[in-house]
């Protein structure tokens, strides 16, 4: 006897960024929590649609660029007050104006690297192997087409009832993808 393959969810296809948008609405309103548009280019408002909230990464940014300067002003602080003190034209141990560039750079690349890594890491990337490449429609997402994904580890995901909710939505075809 053969092993049925596990089931991934639920992929539904739309021909236009309005259709996809009021879907996303529908969707969200049916309290579904494991699901994702994707769509060839940014549509605007799809956030709110989808009822997303806001993203972490400026607050990851913000701390990591603070450290940045921090640990910037204090490595010149610890260098020219406590390892090193020189007096160098009649300047005090802690010049900090001159602390400034150096502070400033190391707080930007420190900003810059939490948002690469922390967008990285909340994106869960990189991600080599996904089980929406096994539907042969969802390769038009990147050129053409609007889909809705629902994974069926979501609590409220019944095969049939979820097909029904999509295909209510207006979607021009609905399949089950295979994980």
């Amino acid at each position: 006897m053969a092993k049925r393959p596990k089931t991934y969810g639920l992929l539904a296809e739309y021909e236009n960024s309005a259709d996809l948008y009021h879907a996303c609405e529908r969707v969200r309103d049916a309290g579904y929590a494991a699901w994702d548009a994707h769509t060839p280019f940014p549509v605007h408002g799809l956030e709110k649609a989808m009822g997303l909230r806001p993203s972490i990464v400026p607050w990851i940014v913000c701390v990591m660029g603070f450290s940045g300067a921090a640990l910037g002003f204090a490595l010149q602080y610890w260098a020219s007050t406590i390892a090193y003190p020189l007096i160098i034209s009649a300047k005090p141990y802690n010049s900090y104006p001159a602390f400034v560039p150096v502070t400033f750079e190391l707080g930007i690349l420190l900003g810059s690297f939490g948002a690469v890594f922390g967008m990285f890491g909340l994106n869960k990337l990189p991600q080599l192997y996904h089980s929406l490449f096994n539907s042969s429609r969802f390769p038009r997402f990147s050129d053409d087409r609007f889909f809705i994904s629902i994974e069926a580890r979501d609590p409220k995901y019944d095969p049939e009832r979820t097909r029904r909710l999509l295909e209510s939505t207006g979607a021009t075809a609905v399949e089950e993808v295979e994980d």
